[in-house]
């Protein structure tokens, strides 16, 4: 009984200090530039800033990951992407179960402020997400997104509410009264 328990022991010590170590290593990567590839970053800092005319994001169907910032909180996260139509897409699943509504925050920040920083390959884009919840393009995006990952969502399970995704368009400037966008 006396080994039991003493191995119970030992075991829980290991424990805390394996959750401690968890923590403090996700704790310092929230101060680091950008995420690593487990833990949620900090504000996109290095990387040229992208000044130029709309990109054909087509391109991006050859990336696995994209980083991507949110302005509000100033948080970063490596994250699946897709385009189609030479537009750039992302999303999040399980937006209606138990787990989704505690572990997946950035999609309701994201429609409260869609202002957002996109880093590919070391360089940074300036964007804006625009929340898509029917249309034509959701059947094409969900086939694209099944080819490239192990997810088989549906047009239907985005109009469901059960993912969230997310058009990665231009920012409107102060300068586009008409709606136009620069």
């Amino acid at each position: 009984m006396f080994i039991l328990k003493r191995i119970g022991v030992i075991g829980l010590w290991l424990l805390l200090i394996f959750t401690t170590a968890v923590v403090t290593a996700a704790f310092k990567q929230r101060f680091e530039d950008g995420p690593n590839r487990v833990f949620s970053g900090g504000p996109l800092i290095s990387g040229e800033l992208y000044l130029g005319a709309e990109p054909d994001w087509q391109f991006v169907n050859d990336i696995s990951t994209i980083e991507l910032q949110l302005l509000s909180p100033a948080q970063s996260r490596r994250i699946w992407v897709a385009s189609v139509d030479g537009k750039m897409y992302v999303w999040s699943g399980y937006m209606n179960s138990f787990v989704g509504q505690i572990w997946k925050s950035w999609p309701g920040q994201a429609e409260r402020d869609g202002r957002v920083v996109v880093r590919i390959d070391g360089t940074r884009y300036e964007r804006r997400l625009v929340r898509i919840k029917t249309g034509a393009v959701l059947d094409e995006l969900m086939a694209v997104v099944s080819e490239k990952y192990p997810s088989r969502s549906s047009g239907a399970a985005v109009e469901s509410g059960d993912v969230w995704v997310f058009e990665v368009a231009p920012r409107v400037t102060a300068n586009t009264a008409v709606g136009v966008e620069s």
